[in-house]
């Protein structure tokens, strides 16, 4: 797999939400691959900010990590967060993009842990409800670790869950920088609500589902599933963490 063009985006939110995760996928990247890694989608976006939300063990890795690049029309960059692969696709369309799932689908010595076919339950991603080759990819690295998926009613291109993150106000940088995902494509979402009635969406979100873990590759899904009451876990961890 010829990756010389490739730069693999860390994403400040994910690796804030999971600093352990995020920091072995990077390890992965760079002694696999050696490929370059930058922390951001945007450049100058909150630098001191999301370096002080770091853990004071990944804080001096972060900061030596870039913070942004340039990006030429014949490369290719790595993501793991939906937020900045829909910022390059309405920013830089020429660049092309790749999900990290579909990068590791490809890796032909990647170590496939083995879950034995428990069942778990998928969920898909709103931010992602149009990326086929990104859903393909998910079940198809389930499959190589033996877990037997379980579908949800509304998986794919249906799919109208993203945690509480649909249930409160859009990052203005979102808005401004993708807004056909964020603004002409999501009616009815973004629309504050209290805790309280957040809470009772994730609950209501989460009763159907019947195994006892739940298989997500959002960070916002995370959250939200693990508020609705399930044991969700996000996809890099079933590759990554197979201490558990």
């Amino acid at each position: 797999m010829d990756v010389k063009n490739y730069t693999y985006v860390a994403s400040c939110v994910f690796t804030r939400e999971e600093p352990e995760l995020s920091a072995k996928i990077q390890d992965y990247l760079k002694q696999r691959f050696n490929m370059q890694i930058i922390r951001c989608c945007v450049p100058n976006y909150k630098v001191e900010e999301f370096t002080a939300d770091m853990p004071k063990w990944l804080q001096p890795r972060w900061k030596d990590t870039p913070h942004y690049k340039d990006f030429a029309a014949d490369s290719t960059m790595v993501y793991v967060c939906h937020n900045c692969a829909a910022i390059f696709q309405e920013t830089m369309p020429e660049v092309k993009r790749l999900s990290l799932w579909e990068l590791i689908l490809n890796d032909t010595e990647f170590p496939f842990p083995d879950y034995s076919h428990e069942k778990m339950t998928l969920q898909d991603c709103w931010r992602s409800y149009d990326n086929r080759p990104e859903q393909e990819a998910v079940r198809a690295l389930l499959q190589k670790m033996n877990v037997d998926i379980v579908e949800q009613e509304e998986n794919y291109e249906k799919t109208q869950f993203c945690g509480i993150s649909l249930y409160a106000s859009s990052p203005a940088r979102n808005l401004k920088l993708a807004p056909r995902r964020f603004v002409e494509h999501a009616e009815e979402k973004f629309i504050p609500h209290t805790k309280e009635e957040q809470l009772e969406l994730m609950q209501e979100h989460c009763q159907p589902i019947t195994t006892d873990k739940v298989v997500a590759y959002c960070h916002y899904c995370i959250k939200g599933l693990k508020l609705g009451g399930k044991q969700s876990k996000h996809l890099a961890s079933l590759l990554f963490d197979t201490q558990e």
